[in-house]
């Protein structure tokens, strides 16, 4: 029996804005919660996984991470970083120890993360949109697929989306 198999990675918040409004505590929060978040979460695990020469780190993204809209600069940096950190990550560990790394990318999801959205701007978008969202089940599928692959397969990367906003 193995110590430690999967660790699924989901740290974010996105309260987001406009660049222009300096909410500077938000980015840092950002910053905190969806960057060093995800690195400590790997620092958790790491050195069981390198012991046990296995494991699946699972780090959670966002479509934000591939393409900037209005409103979601910092945001969208913060994912970015997610896939520049799980890209790494699969480059070092993947051959040397055997961990895999998946990077899964959701669009719009039913979750609470428009809660944290204190621009009134941007909140007024949010609820234009938020019931276009997929159900996080739907997210839950797609880590569970990555998971289910044979040891000798690695998804990298799983981008899920809602048919509404494809």
């Amino acid at each position: 029996m193995r110590g430690l198999d999967v660790l699924v990675n989901n740290a974010g918040v996105m309260p987001s804005s406009r660049m222009n409004e300096l909410r500077v505590d938000e980015w840092d929060h950002m910053i905190d919660v969806n960057i060093k978040g995800v690195l400590h979460g790997i620092a958790a695990v790491l050195p069981t996984m390198r012991e046990q020469q296995s494991g699946h780190i699972i780090n959670l993204s966002s479509t934000s991470g591939y393409q900037v809209s209005p409103t979601s600069a910092v945001y969208a940096a913060t994912k970015f970083a997610v896939r520049a950190i799980s890209e790494g990550l699969r480059l070092e560990e993947s051959v040397t120890s055997g961990i895999r790394s998946t990077l899964i990318a959701p669009g719009l999801t039913k979750t609470e993360l428009f809660d944290s959205i204190t621009s009134p701007e941007v909140q007024a978008i949010a609820n234009q949109i938020s019931g276009l969202g997929i159900s996080p089940n739907s997210i839950a599928r797609a880590i569970a697929f990555a998971i289910n692959e044979p040891d000798d397969t690695l998804i990298s990367e799983i981008m899920v989306r809602p048919t509404a906003l494809a």
